[in-house]
């Protein structure tokens, strides 16, 4: 028997720069990859059956638990598949807060990808100086819903209730203050020598390739795709806003850096627009027979107290019937498919989680590169492994 010239070596599961339980079993000549394949199923949770196995309003907690640094998007992502299935029209008000705490929800989540990936390549002060936003970001979380993770605030038919006092000047004293913040990073990294040649030419991802492995997000744009879902199949009011798309040229570690700060400048700009136009009106949807009573309501009126008990305790029966919605979330297109069989409980629930899809194109960038650049490309590729094995 032959011995191969080729080492193999395990990258993971248990180290920080996988960004989570993801293991990388790299074949290597030297230092340079060969080949590498990516392990999964070290944080498996059986999500999708869980909800299977609950009443719909049950099971959105667990949508927190994906993607955990985006739980508002995760809720807005399963609620507009259960008002698709009820066939429900959203308050304007309630579809304008939706996209004001989405993008919100995509800066906390792009400072948090930023923050670890500088600190991957050795670029320690971006950490302190990203964490510093993120908290306010955070606490933005946490006066609307009471949960800074964990948000649950998003619900069928709407929202849990309206905005607190207060709330919409904390968003604009944070929104007018970020920009100088991104200029901050900027100063740090994106003319930095040591950060170039960390991240340019590595771990490129061309036009073709990205969409032959159904990428998307900040990674298929940084290689020049201009898709995005919130432009292509606009959902609660998105076509409402006026945004644009950043896009990359080359593909590689260094664009999907730049394509994530532009996308944050862009968040910044929606958040603006929905504070300065957003409407008055209810927050959630007139629908008694699917969505529990007004707050004030049920606190004043006994019938409707038992109503909302009784609808708590029944779970909601969408009719017989398949819906399926999509979102952009911080790390790209996520999507829920249910199937409903007239009972208070999904009969199928599967969800298109974007790390999942992302995480496959990892090999086809580390090709020929050296295992340095490996923690490079895990981190420019944003997973978490949350939702891959869900």
């Amino acid at each position: 028997m032959t011995e191969s010239k080729y080492m193999t070596l395990n990258m993971g599961p248990q180290h920080p720069a996988t960004h989570g339980v993801l293991r990388f079993v790299l074949e290597l000549d030297g230092e340079t990859v060969i080949t590498s394949v990516p392990h999964i199923g070290y944080l498996h949770r059986g999500i999708e059956k869980l909800m299977e196995c609950k009443t719909y309003w049950q099971s959105e907690p667990f949508t927190d638990r994906l993607d955990y640094t985006s739980g508002m998007s995760n809720n807005l992502a399963y609620c507009l598949a259960v008002e698709k299935l009820l066939g429900i029209e959203i308050p304007k008000r309630a579809q304008y807060i939706r996209v004001m705490l989405s993008e919100l929800q995509r800066i906390a989540a792009h400072i948090l990808w930023l923050s670890t990936h500088a600190l991957d390549l050795g670029a320690m002060t971006l950490f302190f100086y990203g964490f510093r936003e993120r908290e306010n970001c955070l606490k933005l979380m946490e006066t609307v819903s009471g949960a800074r993770l964990m948000p649950d605030y998003i619900r069928f038919g709407g929202l849990r209730e309206d905005l607190p006092d207060g709330f919409l000047a904390m968003a604009k004293t944070f929104i007018d203050d970020f920009p100088s913040r991104i200029d901050e990073y900027e100063t740090l990294l994106t003319k930095n020598i040591i950060w170039k040649k960390r991240t340019q030419d590595i771990g490129i991802l061309s036009a073709e390739d990205a969409i032959n492995y159904s990428v998307t997000g900040p990674v298929l744009r940084a290689s020049g795709v201009n898709y995005d879902v919130r432009k292509a199949y606009p959902y609660s009011s998105y076509e409402d806003f006026d945004f644009e798309i950043p896009l990359g040229t080359k593909g590689d570690v260094y664009d999907r850096y730049l394509v994530r700060l532009l996308e944050m400048r862009q968040s910044v700009r929606i958040v603006k627009e929905a504070i300065k136009k957003l409407p008055e009106g209810p927050v959630r949807a007139s629908a008694p027979e699917y969505i529990a009573p007004d707050k004030n309501a049920v606190e004043k009126d006994i019938a409707a107290l038992i109503s909302h008990f009784k609808l708590m305790a029944d779970g909601l029966k969408p009719p017989v019937g398949e819906a399926y919605t999509s979102i952009e979330s911080s790390k790209g297109e996520l999507g829920f498919y249910i199937i409903s069989d007239g009972t208070s409980k999904p009969y199928r629930v599967r969800i298109r989680p974007p790390s999942f899809l992302n995480l496959a194109s990892i090999p086809r960038m580390i090709e020929g590169a050296l295992v340095a650049d490996v923690v490079s490309a895990i981190g420019s590729v944003d997973v978490v492994l949350g939702e891959i094995d869900k």
